[in-house]
């Protein structure tokens, strides 16, 4: 197949494409783009074709050629822009800018310069190869369309790499096929401008840039394969697609490196050689340009610069070692519910050495002062040995002042530093090949809260960048983790005291007035003893005191032990009768019952019933003589609603929403605040929940909302 059939086949298959899409995607903005940019392919090579049919007027047609194409930087970078993507309408905005740039600056040249992009036909003597020398007009369109194609490689990079699933299922040989047509045309435009072509035109020497012929058929080449991977893309229906890449990480596209590197060395550096215009050195350019790679060589061969890309490779391009979701998922799930430092930082040491393959991993931890290090879990040294290998505390500020400097993991093996030493005594190697021990720093909010060390690996093998990476990772979640279970005992602490001082505070207050009780009776009982109605009195009264202390001690134990509830089968109209039949509170006070029809349901009568009680109780004592109680029941949807109303005294919605449910909070000078706090963790232990409006001298809402389980 010669040149020209080649070219106008791929031109016919280009034309077909675009039917196709116009036919299947009518509505997508994209889709539009994709039908005129196909087009525009296809005509330049029919033009490129005609160049190579015929010779005489190839120079006109080269032009022509150079002319579709200034047409198809914007409307490729439009097209990679909507393309599959849900917000393409952002990334219009955000680039309009450069989508103008990539519409007029070729178009404007070529339409300015219309038939002066090339300068004629340079024909090599013996070889059907032509050259066709850019004016600076088709210099700087090839320029723009050189800068295009790598924003458009980007953007259709990021498509692919927001993509999952069948979305990348659906886009992807559309990808693939103008990945690989515009890769090449960023080859075939590279060499038009860079790379200088030498011959001899009248016995003198004389260099020329521009396409050549063999450019166009390669191009040619590129978008018959192009087209066959996007045919298959188009019967996908890639409308359906709709990702959502971000506007941030730009600078990490693969695409951006690789075509950086890519011109510096070719393009670059030619270019430089061609400007010093050494007439009849060829072999000198040659040679300068053998010295300028020998240059970048040596500087790809330093230590440092290789261990950046090296570092580089292994984040960005090499295929991960771990499955950072499994070991996130397998570490957030073996740590999660140790509350305790000694038990997370168990689990921890467990964890690490079964994904580092590590024999002996140990975490010490600082004490609170900052002063001693600790050894909280080891899966070698033994708790007795322990207290050896525990460094002073002046190896400990050693090691923090080092450890402060160095947030990577960092191996201790090989190091003549002192900390270093301190370090492999904390942590003594069990095998002699068993590799370097690493020490990764345990920082969290800008403090050191501890050391884990590694090492006995199996098989000796050496902690690569990815595995320094992970510890990286690893040693920041464990002392997060730390930090926050070290908080979270701090809260606890300060709360039981804070509960501790609540509660002592109502039992000295209640002891002290029975006390006092006693007390008196007490010294008046040699006075009195002789008197029957002293002896009476006084045997009431210490009858009395101790059913108080009784009372008191039941009501708070109720604290100490978790909720227990039994649910039978149960008719909650006839426990609040029986509770209002019993009911010895004060004459004056009016109780209203009104039951509602409820069927019999699933509840603890028993715990129910003390919840009723307390409601009750609380009414009675908010209400004032001749006040109003109403108790009704009532269905709502599959929940019964026992209502207790009153026209009290009320409560300030501040107490409402901060104190009522908590323990030890009331607002009665001769209670304890347990009854609500008892009653909400009844209620809520059936699958209920209790609900209240009240207004300060208006009266109180208790609505109790249980669920109905037949």
């Amino acid at each position: 197949m010669n040149a020209a059939t080649l070219e106008f086949t791929s031109a016919l298959l280009g034309g077909v494409i675009a039917l196709i899409a116009a036919l299947r995607d009518r509505r997508s903005l994209a889709g539009w783009f994709f039908v005129a940019g196909m087009i525009l392919l296809s005509c330049e090579s029919v033009f490129s074709g005609l160049s190579a049919l015929f010779p005489n007027d190839a120079a006109q047609w080269e032009n022509l050629a150079l002319l579709t194409m200034s047409l198809l930087p914007g409307t490729w970078l439009f097209f990679s822009l909507c393309y599959a993507r849900g917000n393409y309408r952002e990334f219009l905005h955000q680039w309009r800018p450069a989508l103008a740039a990539a519409f007029f600056i070729p178009v404007v040249f070529a339409v300015y310069c219309r038939g002066r992009l090339v300068r004629g036909e340079v024909v090599f003597p013996g070889d059907t190869q032509r050259l066709f020398p850019l004016t600076l007009a088709g210099w700087v369109s090839c320029m723009v369309v050189l800068l295009t194609i790598i924003v458009i490689l980007m953007q259709l990079e990021r498509t692919f790499l927001a993509s999952v699933g069948t979305m990348r299922w659906r886009i992807k040989f559309m990808v693939l096929g103008l990945g690989l047509l515009f890769v090449v045309r960023f080859y075939t435009a590279s060499q038009a401008l860079a790379l200088p072509a030498h011959i001899l035109v009248n016995g003198a020497g004389r260099s020329v840039t521009g396409p050549q012929s063999s450019a166009a058929a390669v191009n040619a080449a590129a978008l018959l394969l192009g087209c066959l991977l996007m045919l298959r893309s188009l019967f996908r229906e890639p409308s359906k697609a709709a990702v959502y890449p971000s506007h941030a990480n730009l600078h990490k596209s693969v695409t951006a490196l690789v075509a950086g590197v890519y011109l510096l060395i070719v393009g670059v550096l030619s270019k430089l050689v061609q400007s010093l215009n050494l007439p009849g050195s060829f072999p000198l350019k040659a040679f300068l340009i053998l010295v300028a790679l020998v240059g970048v060589t040596v500087l790809l061969l330093s230590d440092r610069v290789r261990l950046y890309f090296r570092r580089l490779i292994s984040r960005y391009l090499q295929r991960p070692l771990y499955d950072y979701r499994t070991v996130w998922r397998l570490f957030t799930e073996g740590t999660a519910n140790r509350v305790t430092q000694r038990e997370l930082c168990q689990a921890s040491v467990e964890l690490a050495a079964d994904l580092f393959q590590a024999l002996s991993v140990s975490i010490w931890v600082l004490d609170d002062k900052q002063e001693n290090l600790e050894l909280a879990a080891s899966t070698s040294v033994p708790g007795p040995a322990a207290r050896k290998l525990q460094p002073s505390r002046e190896e400990t500020a050693e090691v923090i002042q080092a450890m402060r400097s160095r947030l990577e993991p960092v191996d201790v093996e090989y190091s003549n530093a002192n900390w270093a030493a301190i370090l492999r005594r904390c942590h003594p190697s069990e095998f002699a090949e068993g590799g370097s021990r690493v020490c990764v720093p345990m920082i969290a909010v800008g403090g050191l809260q501890g050391l884990m060390l590694l090492g006995d690996r199996v098989g000796g093998a050496l902690f690569s960048l990815q595995d320094y990476d992970l510890l990286k990772c690893v040693g920041d979640q464990i002392a997060a983790s730390l930090l926050n279970s070290r908080l979270s005992h701090k809260l606890l602490q300060a709360k039981e005291l804070e509960a501790f001082q609540t509660m002592s505070a109502f039992f000295v207050h209640d002891l002290k007035n029975t006390a006092s009780t006693l007390n008196l009776m007490l010294q008046n009982l040699p006075v009195h003893f002789d008197n029957p109605a002293f002896r009476e009195d006084a045997l009431r009264g210490i009858t009395k005191s101790g059913q108080h202390i009784n009372n008191l001690i039941g009501r708070l134990n109720v604290l100490r032990h978790d909720l227990q509830i039994h649910p039978e089968l149960s008719d909650l109209n006839d426990l609040v009768s029986k509770i209002l039949a019993n009911w010895k509170g004060s004459p004056s006070i009016q109780i209203n019952s009104n039951p509602g029809p409820l069927p019999k349901f699933l509840f603890d009568s028993e715990q129910i019933h003390k919840v009723v009680t307390n409601l009750v109780l609380n009414a009675a004592e908010a209400v004032p003589p001749n006040g109003h109680i109403c108790v009704q029941t009532a269905m709502l949807n599959d929940w019964a609603v026992l209502t207790v109303q009153d026209d009290g005294c009320g409560m300030a919605p501040e107490f409402i929403t901060g104190s009522l449910f908590r323990p030890f909070q009331t607002t009665k000078k001769e209670g304890f605040g347990i009854g609500m706090f008892q009653s909400k963790m009844i209620v809520e232990a059936h699958g209920g929940r209790i609900e209240v409006e009240s207004r300060l001298s208006q009266g109180t809402i208790f609505r109790i909302l249980l669920p109905v389980l037949k």
